[in-house]
C-alpha cells in the first residue's frame, strides 16, 4: 500500500480513496470506502495517459465485459461500474497476494498448494475454451492467492501485459509477460496457448524460475520456439502434467478440462477446504487484512468534492517520465526487460490503435478491448501525500514487483462468444475478491471495421513478427463480449472431441446458457436425440442437440413440464392449459388438445405433472370442481348450502392418435384436489404408481401412518387393481419397481426389494447410518444405487447382492446424487449439488467428474441448484440451472 500522491483522484463515484493499493501496467488500484460506510472495495483506474486513447477505452470495456460474463467461481462480479465516460470498476476488497509476490516473499508454493492454483485457473479456462474463445490472461500479477483459493484478474493481453504506452495517432502499444511457440512462429492462438502460459505459470509457482522464458526477450523466444524445457526443478508428482502443457504442437497439449481433473479431481475448492496457504503467506495476507481494516477515511475539506455525488474527480494526466528514469524497473515494474522503451516497429509489441486515428501508411491496429490485472509494478515518479489517507501503526510501503520473464505482442485471437455466467439466484454469494475483476456491465460487442491497407514499414514489421509476435490490426474487435452464446453458430457439426484419459473430463462438444433476459428454465427434456428442448414461465426454446444452436422459440409453450416424441416427426409438450404438439425444426403448433373443454365430461379439467409413459401413451391425473346440491331440507327446516367438491381421474392418453384411452375416478387430493402421480412401475399389463406427498390430504397422512400407498391400474382398462403399502416405505422415500413385479424402496438407512403381488420382502440391502437411499436405476439384471453418504453402486435385482460401490468423493451432506444411465448402458452418471461424477456401469472405475465452476462457490459452500443429467445415445447434456453442455459418453 501507498499513500495517495497529489495527482490521485480523491473520489470514484460514491468511493471515497484511502490508498494506493497496487499499479499495472495499464492501470492504477486504489482502496477505498464507500460513501454510506460500507465494507471496503477496491477501484481499479485506467492510467490517465491511456484512457484517453480510444483503442485503449475499447479494449478496457471489452475486458471488462468478459470478466462479467465468467463472473462467478474464481472471478469476482463488479461492485459498481462508471459511466460510458469513466473507465474504472470497482470490485469488494479481500486481502490476497499476487503470485509474483508471494514467490518472492516465500519462495516457490509446495506442491498441494500448486495443484489447488492450476486446478482453480484450469477450471476458469475450461468455461472459457468451452466456447471457443482464447481468454490471454495468466501472468505471476494476474492470478491472486487468497485465503480460500486462486482468483484470476485480467481476461484479455491489455489485462495481462508487462507494459502499455500510448502512440502518436491514437495507437496503443502492449506487451505481454509470456510468449508461445505458436506465437513465435507468426501463427494465430488458440485455447491450447492458454494450457501453454498455464504451464509455465505453474512451473514459476513451483520452482520460482520460468523455464523456457526467463532472460532476454530475443532468446527466450528462440528457446520456446525450439528447445525442450528444463523441469528437473519441478516435483516428480507435477512434472508430466507441465511437461504435457509445455508441448511445442498445440494440438498435443492437454485441455484445461483435464488439466483441472488431473490436479484436482475433486475441484480446486475441495482440495483447497481446510487451509492451502503456507504459513508465511498466511500470515502476510492476514497482515494484509489488518492494515486494510486500520485505514481512515480521510476528511475531504474540499466543497466542491463534498458536493460531488457521481462521476469521478477528473485529474489533468500527468506527464510520465522516461522509462530510463528507472533503469531498475519499467511500466510494469518489472524489471529492465519488461520496461525497455519500445522503437517503432518493435516485433516485441502490439500495436492496437483505431485505424480512423491511424498514421498514413500504418497497419490499422486490432486485438482485444479491456484491462485486467498487469504484473503489478509502479509508476515512476509522483510523490506522496500523506495527508490524505493514514496506514495506523503501519508505514506505506510498495509491494514487491512482478518480474516479467519475456516480452511478446498481441497475437490476432480467432472470434469466439463467451455466454454470459450469471449468479445462480439464491446461492450463496462468492467470496469477495481483493482485486478487481475488470468486469464492466455488458455493452453491446463493437463492430469490427475493416483494417487499413497496411503500408511497407507494417508489412516489415509483420514479417519480423514471426520472432516475437505478432502485429494486430487495431480495428478488428475480440468478441468474447458478443451476445452469442452457443459456441456453435451454424448446422455444421462440431469436432470431435479429443480422446481421453481415465480421470479426465471430456471436452464438451457444446455449451449453452440461456440469455439472462428471460426466465430460468423450468424445466428440460431431449427430443429424439437431435433436440434439447427447454421450457420456461415464457415459451419453449429448441437447440440442436449436435451444435448447441438455439433453433426456435415457442411462447405458446410456456410452463410446459414434459418433452416427449409424439409419432409423426412432432414433439410433444403438456402446458399448465394444454396439450401441445410442435413441429422440431422449428417450433410451430401443429395440435393443441385443451384441457377445459376438450375433456368430455370434465369441464375446466386442471391438469398435474405427468405420472409417466410408456411408447405413446402417457398418465396424468386431473380434477375439477362440481356443485352439490344440498339436500331437500325436512319439513320446517332451513335449506342447506351447495358445497363445491373436487372430483379427481387418473387418464391414460395416446399422444400419436391424439386420443383418451380411459379415465378412472380416483381420490381428491389437497386443495385444489389434483393428486399427483408419481410412476415406480410399468408391466405388461399394469402401471403401479404412488402419490406425490404434497397432494396428500390430512385423511391420507392418517390413514398411511406414515407409510405410502402403491396403487396398481390396469393398463388396458384403468381398474384398480390393488392399494398396499410395502413395509416402510414412507411417502417421500426412494421408490422403483420392475417388470418382473418387484419395487425396490428406502426404508430407513437401508433399501429393500418386496414382491408385489404379495408385499413381502425379497431381499435387504443394509446402509449405515443416515445413508437413506435415493431413487436406483434399472440397468438389464443390475440395479445402480444411490445415498446420501454420496456412495452410488450396482447389485443384482433379482438377489441384492452388492456388486460395486464407489463414492463420488464429495462432501458428506444433502440429498443422494441423481443417477441417469448413458444410451449406451456403459456410463453411469451421478449428479448433486456440487459436480457431475462418471463411473462406468460395469464395475464402478470412476471416468470423470465435471464441475461448472461459474456455480461453484470458491470456499466450497453449497449452491443451491443441482445438477441434472439428460442422457440421449452418446451424449450426455449437463445443466445447471442456465448452462447447459454436452460430453460425449458411452
Amino acid at each position: 500500500m501507498e499513500a495517495l500522491r497529489q495527482d490521485d483522484p480523491r473520489h470514484f463515484g460514491p468511493y471515497t480513496v484511502l490508498t494506493r493499493f497496487r499499479e499495472t501496467a495499464s492501470a492504477v488500484q486504489y482502496l477505498v470506502r464507500h460513501s454510506d460506510g460500507g465494507d471496503l472495495a477496491v477501484v481499479t483506474a485506467a492510467r490517465p495517459a491511456l484512457a484517453v486513447v480510444p483503442a485503449f477505452r475499447r479494449r478496457f470495456r471489452t475486458e471488462s465485459l468478459t470478466a462479467e460474463r465468467l463472473s462467478g467461481g474464481w472471478v469476482q462480479p463488479p461492485l459498481d461500474t462508471p459511466g460510458d465516460g469513466d473507465v474504472w470498476t470497482a470490485a469488494a476488497y479481500v486481502p490476497a497476494l499476487t503470485l509474483a509476490e508471494a514467490i518472492a516473499l516465500a519462495g516457490p508454493l509446495p506442491e498441494r498448494a500448486v495443484r489447488i492454483l492450476g486446478a482453480g485457473l484450469a477450471e476458469t479456462l475450461s468455461r472459457v475454451h468451452a466456447t471457443g474463445a482464447v481468454l490471454q490472461g495468466l501472468a505471476p500479477g494476474t492470478v491472486l492467492l487468497a485465503e480460500d483459493g486462486p482468483r484470476l484478474t485480467a481476461f484479455g493481453p491489455l489485462g495481462a501485459a508487462a507494459s502499455a504506452e500510448a502512440r502518436a495517432g491514437g495507437q496503443l502499444s502492449v506487451r505481454l509477460n509470456y510468449l508461445t511457440p505458436e506465437q513465435v512462429e507468426g501463427k494465430d492462438v488458440g485455447p491450447a496457448s492458454d494450457l501453454f502460459v498455464l504451464g509455465l505459470l505453474l512451473a514459476y509457482a513451483a520452482t520460482g524460475t520460468t523455464p523456457l522464458a526467463d532472460g532476454p526477450a530475443d532468446e527466450a523466444a528462440a528457446r520456446i520456439a525450439h528447445a525442450p524445457a528444463e523441469l528437473g526443478s519441478v516435483p516428480a508428482e507435477l512434472r508430466a502434467l507441465i511437461a504435457g502443457c509445455l508441448v511445442k504442437d498445440p494440438a498435443e497439449r492437454p485441455s484445461a478440462g483435464s488439466v483441472a481433473a488431473e490436479l484436482a479431481l475433486e475441484g480446486a475448492a475441495g482440495l483447497a477446504k481446510g487451509g492451502w496457504l503456507p504459513d508465511v503467506l498466511a500470515a502476510a495476507v492476514a497482515d494484509q487484512a489488518a492494515w486494510a481494516r486500520a485505514l481512515e477515511t480521510p476528511v475531504d475539506r474540499s466543497p466542491a468534492v463534498a458536493a460531488e455525488a457521481g462521476p469521478a474527480v477528473e485529474e489533468e494526466p500527468r506527464r510520465a517520465e522516461p522509462d530510463d528514469a528507472h533503469p531498475d524497473r519499467g511500466p510494469s515494474g518489472a524489471g529492465p526487460e519488461a520496461g525497455r522503451a519500445a522503437a517503432p516497429g518493435d516485433p516485441a509489441h502490439a500495436i492496437l490503435g483505431d485505424p480512423a486515428e491511424a498514421a498514413p501508411g500504418t497497419r490499422a491496429p486490432g486485438g482485444q478491448d479491456g484491462p485486467g490485472d498487469g504484473s503489478g509494478g509502479t509508476d515512476p515518479g509522483g510523490g506522496w501525500d500523506t495527508g490524505t489517507a493514514r496506514l495506523l501503526h503501519t508505514p506505506p510501503r510498495t509491494p514487491p514487483a512482478d518480474r516479467a520473464t519475456t516480452q511478446l505482442a498481441v497475437p490476432r485471437e480467432p472470434v469466439g462468444a463467451l455466454p454470459p455466467h450469471p449468479a445462480v439466484p439464491g446461492s450463496p454469494t462468492a467470496p469477495a475478491q481483493p482485486y478487481p475483476a475488470y468486469a464492466y456491465p455488458a455493452a453491446p460487442a463493437l463492430p469490427a471495421p475493416a483494417p487499413a491497407p497496411p503500408g511497407r514499414r507494417a508489412l516489415l514489421t509483420a514479417v519480423a513478427a514471426g520472432a516475437a509476435g505478432l502485429v494486430v490490426g487495431g480495428g478488428a474487435v475480440f468478441a468474447l463480449g458478443s451476445e452469442d452464446t452457443a459456441s456453435a453458430s451454424d448446422d455444421k457439426p462440431t469436432p470431435k472431441p479429443r480422446t481421453t484419459v481415465p480421470g479426465r473430463a471430456p471436452e464438451p462438444r457444446w455449451m449453452y446458457t440461456h440469455p439472462v433476459t428471460e426466465p430460468a428454465p423450468l424445466t428440460a427434456g431431449v427430443w429424439q436425440d437431435e433436440l434439447l428442448v427447454l421450457t420456461t414461465a415464457a415459451g419453449a426454446t429448441g437447440v440442436g442437440l449436435r451444435t448447441g444452436r438455439k433453433v426456435w422459440q415457442q411462447p405458446d409453450a410456456a410452463g410446459a413440464q414434459a418433452v416427449l416424441p409424439a409419432g409423426d416427426g412432432l414433439c410433444f409438450l403438456a402446458s399448465p392449459t394444454e396439450f401441445l404438439w410442435l413441429a422440431p425444426g422449428d417450433g410451430t403448433v401443429r395440435h393443441r388438445v385443451r384441457y377445459a373443454d376438450q375433456f368430455p365430461g370434465v369441464p375446466n379439467l386442471r391438469v398435474a405433472t405427468l405420472t409417466g409413459r410408456s411408447a405413446s401413451v402417457v398418465w396424468f391425473t386431473g380434477s375439477h370442481t362440481v356443485t352439490v346440491k344440498a339436500p331437500k331440507p325436512k319439513k320446517g327446516k332451513k335449506p342447506g348450502k351447495d358445497t363445491q367438491v373436487a372430483r379427481a381421474y387418473f387418464f391414460a392418453y395416446d399422444i400419436v392418435r391424439r386420443k383418451e384411452l380411459w379415465r378412472i375416478a380416483v381420490p381428491a387430493g389437497r386443495a385444489p384436489g389434483t393428486p399427483a402421480y408419481r410412476l415406480t412401475a410399468v408391466r405388461e399389463t399394469d402401471v403401479v404408481v404412488r402419490q406425490d406427498a404434497a397432494t396428500l390430504t390430512p385423511a391420507d397422512v392418517t390413514a398411511g401412518k406414515g407409510k405410502a400407498f402403491f396403487r396398481c391400474f390396469d393398463r388396458a382398462t384403468g381398474k384398480l387393481l390393488w392399494n398396499r403399502q410395502f413395509g416402510a416405505v414412507t411417502p417421500g422415500g426412494a421408490a422403483l419397481g420392475d417388470e418382473e413385479g418387484r419395487l425396490y424402496g428406502a426404508v430407513g438407512d437401508d433399501l429393500q426389494a418386496f414382491e408385489t403381488a404379495t408385499g413381502k420382502p425379497a431381499w435387504a440391502l443394509n446402509g449405515t447410518a443416515a445413508s437413506v437411499f435415493g431413487t436406483p436405476v434399472r440397468a438389464g439384471e443390475l440395479l445402480h444405487t444411490t445415498n446420501r453418504n454420496q456412495e452410488v453402486g450396482a447389485v443384482e435385482r433379482a438377489t441384492g447382492k452388492v456388486l460395486w460401490r464407489r463414492s463420488t468423493e464429495v462432501p458428506l451432506g444433502g440429498n443422494a446424487p441423481a443417477l441417469a444411465l448413458s444410451g449406451g448402458g456403459k456410463t453411469l452418471l451421478a449428479a448433486d449439488l456440487s459436480q457431475v461424477t462418471a463411473f462406468a456401469a460395469a464395475d464402478g472405475r470412476r471416468l470423470w467428474k465435471f464441475q461448472d465452476v461459474g456455480v461453484q462457490e470458491p470456499g466450497g459452500a453449497t449452491v443451491q441448484v443441482p445438477y441434472r443429467v439428460l442422457a440421449a445415445g452418446r451424449t450426455a447434456v449437463v445443466q445447471r440451472d442456465r448452462v447447459f453442455y454436452a460430453f460425449p459418453v458411452e
